[in-house]
């Protein structure tokens, strides 16, 4: 006799069961020739079901050997038995395992997306069997709008759909009426005739009176083997190829390209949940663009106000180091010091300021504004043009004469807009001064000062007719080269300690502070980002969650998926991909968004928002990441159902 397509050898299978363990097969001998119709009896408990599932290698023996083809089956991992199931096993289940949001083609066409079968062949494929089993007209009807015969001839397609050359039903009449449950077995009898191997799970005499050889089960044994008919083997019949199964599986582009294809039918399925699930994605990526727009724009802001002051400037203060640079009494930073700082190897200028309020007056209007006292070099030095007219010179510093330039705010409001303030006289204390120039505009200082509400003076008419003294506040120095900044520093602090005798004065290092306001601004985004990355991690969890529910809401999919031939890899891919596909979409609308609100919020409370591609690119792979990270453990928990577990689910 010819070799046997599938033969168990003292095959037994036990289950735990509390502290012991319950016995469902006891030494299982048989052989299925490959072109028989065969009926596995018995009743409920009788180990019937158990047997077809390890059979169909959706369960494994606990002992003994089960061959395919001469295979033995304990060898096989994983991955090849998964093989067998799409290429060797069509399965005809009782309750048809329909998913409920696929049509009649796209439910017969699984096997072929786990076999690789392009789209447009599967679908064609899909199509003929079900126009062969008198469904034509149904083609894209959802199992809900079919009849459970309709539905189990849908069944019947599926396992057809790779050509399997063993067909095992179990009790596939048994949720019939009685036409359908002819027409079902006549289905089979025309299998059977076309060279299938039919293996029928049934309690019913009269429909184990359809195989050629009926096998009887009791408490897990066979208590009888009864060929029926001689020609219960067809003549023509599907064999398997004689080669063990491998590893040849779809390509990963392939398994990728289709996991993407059913991730994006299951989300929109599920409209709200997807919605749901997506918006904590939304409201995490929204909030890291908007946030970082508001702090950068914060910190571009704020270094540009230190900036228009000047980054290659040492501003030195009165005062005495040891109190903190308090000024209070100390009467230094006199005239005599400019020549010492202007000739200093490296200085470009020393522009000295002392300040004071006074009131300036023109026609009826007077003004109470701080008044500057300073040198020719001030708008140079400030990096301050002026926007009209000219500073005052040298000649005007040194002759003591009475010119002033205005702040750009004073002018407009001193002045009509339709007159020139050049040329004018204004008065600032008792003196009248003439106008030589208008300052441009500085806007507000980073301590919310208005800098254009200002008036500039030569410092010796300054000190000798607005404030009685001789020294000044500070002197601003003004250094050739930015990377001279620290010898110049050195310089200036040697110098005065030789002039004053002590260390009478503080210098400030204006490229300093731009670092350390940096070094702040950069602290302040990047704690707006981590509560915005705290806002990310929250609806990575709700993904997280939300997937659980999902895989423990289709495990029965999981189970038909993996009975017609998914591998592990192909469940952990389908559901990682759908928590993927979940975040981008959120990350994107997440994105879009946070650019909106970061402009509304600068439109809305006028300030300054810089938005960039770096945090938008960083704010959507964080939020691709986060499908990754938060996708997984409900992926892997998906991968690792047992099929038969996962088909007992309701």
């Amino acid at each position: 006799m010819s070799q046997a397509l599938l033969e168990l050898w003292q095959v037994r299978r036990e289950f735990p069961s509390g502290n012991g363990r319950i016995t469902v097969l006891r030494d299982i001998c048989l052989s299925i020739h490959a072109g028989e119709f065969l009926a596995v009896m018995g009743p409920s408990g009788s180990g019937k079901s158990t047997l077809m599932n390890v059979l169909g290698c959706l369960d494994r023996p606990t002992a003994g050997s089960y061959r395919i083809n001469g295979i033995d089956t304990a060898l096989l991992g994983a991955d090849a038995l998964a093989q067998l199931r799409r290429n060797t096993f069509g399965f005809i289940f009782q309750r048809y395992n329909l998913m409920a949001d696929l049509s009649a083609v796209e439910n017969a066409a699984i096997p072929a997306v786990y076999a690789g079968m392009p789209q447009v062949r599967r679908t064609s494929r899909a199509v003929e069997l079900l126009k062969q089993l008198g469904l034509g007209d149904r083609l894209h009807h959802r199992p809900s709008q079919l009849s459970g015969g309709q539905q189990q001839r849908v069944s019947i397609a599926r396992a057809l759909m790779n050509g399997a050359p063993t067909i095992l039903a179990d009790e596939p009449t048994g949720a019939l009426d009685s036409h359908s449950g002819e027409e079902v077995l006549r289905t089979l009898h025309e299998l059977h005739r076309a060279g299938h191997t039919i293996v029928l799970i049934t309690h019913d005499e009269q429909i184990a009176q359809h195989a050629g050889r009926i096998i009887r089960l009791h408490d897990g044994r066979i208590v009888a083997n009864r060929v029926r008919t001689a020609g219960s083997v067809a003549a023509g019949v599907v064999v398997p190829d004689n080669v063990p199964p491998n590893s040849a599986h779809p390509p990963a582009p392939v398994v990728f390209a289709e996991a993407l294809s059913m991730a994006l039918r299951s989300l929109v399925h599920n409209r709200l949940r997807t919605a749901l699930t997506m918006l904590g994605i939304v409201i995490g990526v929204a909030s890291v663009v908007a946030m970082l727009a508001v702090g950068n724009g914060a910190k571009k802001e704020v270094l540009e106000r230190i900036q228009a002051m000047g980054t290659d400037l040492l501003d030195i203060k009165r005062g005495l180091a040891a109190v903190r640079g308090s000024s209070r009494g100390v009467v230094t930073l006199t005239p005599e010091d400019l020549p010492l700082l202007s000739t200093l190897p490296g200085v470009v200028a020393a522009v000295p300021e002392s300040d004071g309020i006074a009131v300036i007056r023109y026609g009826n209007k007077d003004l109470q504004v701080p008044a500057v006292g300073t040198s020719e070099t001030f708008p140079e030095v400030r990096n301050w043009p002026l926007q009209s007219g000219t500073f005052f010179t040298s000649a005007d510093v040194t002759g003591y004469r009475l010119v002033a330039a205005l702040g750009l705010s004073v002018a407009q409001e001193l002045f009509p807009e339709d007159e020139s303030p050049l040329g004018k006289y204004v008065m600032i204390g008792t003196a009248p001064f003439q106008v030589v120039g208008v300052m441009s505009s500085k806007g507000v200082s980073s301590r919310g000062y208005d800098l254009d509400y200002q008036v500039w003076i030569p410092y010796t008419t300054a000190s000798s007719l607005l404030f009685g003294r001789r020294y000044f506040e500070d002197v601003s120095v003004k250094v050739t080269n930015a990377s001279l900044m620290k010898p110049v520093e050195q310089s200036i602090h040697a110098v005065l300690v030789r002039s004053h005798g002590e260390e009478d004065f503080n210098i400030r290092n204006m490229a300093d502070l731009i670092d350390t306001a940096n070094q702040t601004q950069n602290t302040f985004t990047n704690l707006l980002g981590a509560v915005a990355v705290i806002s990310l991690i929250v609806g990575g969890i709700g993904v997280m969650n939300i997937t659980l529910v999902s895989v423990t809401e289709r495990t029965r999919e999981i189970g038909i998926r993996m009975a017609v031939g998914a591998r592990s890899f192909d469940v952990l891919v389908q559901f990682l991909t759908e928590a993927v596909v979940v975040c981008a979409i959120g990350g994107i609308i997440g994105v879009v968004l946070g650019v909106a609100g970061g402009l509304a919020t600068s439109q809305a409370m006028g300030w300054l928002t810089v938005i960039s591609a770096t945090p938008c690119v960083l704010a959507f792979g964080c939020a691709f990441l986060t499908g990754l990270v938060f996708g997984f453990l409900p992926a892997r928990k998906a991968a690792r159902l047992d099929p038969v577990e996962a088909l007992a689910r309701d």
